[in-house]
């Protein structure tokens, strides 16, 4: 707000990071598929492991912590004799699928349109 009491809207740059920030961190590697594999619901550690080819344990791990810091997904421990994790979206991880979806329909798009040229 500014000195009259007025809202003002974020400035550019800060806009500008905040975009930039957002775009790095869904543009990380495997982030996006990790997201994709939760949409149905939560999964285990190793069913993504088995859903996502070419993912090492190592790069899994990270992402997942990762993730849930940046609160899109929570980790729960599940109390039984042999102790199960699942990962599962939060709701702003659920969001993510309108942003799935807009990026999907534009590469189509574009995809499209280089068809098109030829």
């Amino acid at each position: 707000m500014n000195r009259n009491g007025i809202e003002r809207e974020p400035s550019i740059e800060s806009s500008c990071q905040m975009y930039r920030l957002a775009i790095e961190f869904i543009g990380k590697r495997w982030t996006g598929i990790i997201i994709y594999q939760l949409f149905e619901g939560p999964k285990r550690y190793h069913e993504l492991l088995n859903a996502i080819d070419g993912i090492s344990d190592r790069l899994l791990t990270e992402r997942l912590k990762e993730l849930e810091i940046e609160g899109l997904l929570r980790k729960n421990v599940i109390a039984e004799a042999p102790k199960k994790v699942e990962y599962e979206l939060t709701p702003p991880g659920y969001e993510f699928i309108e942003v799935f979806k807009a990026i999907m329909a534009w590469a189509r798009k574009k995809e499209d349109f280089l068809k098109d040229r030829k």
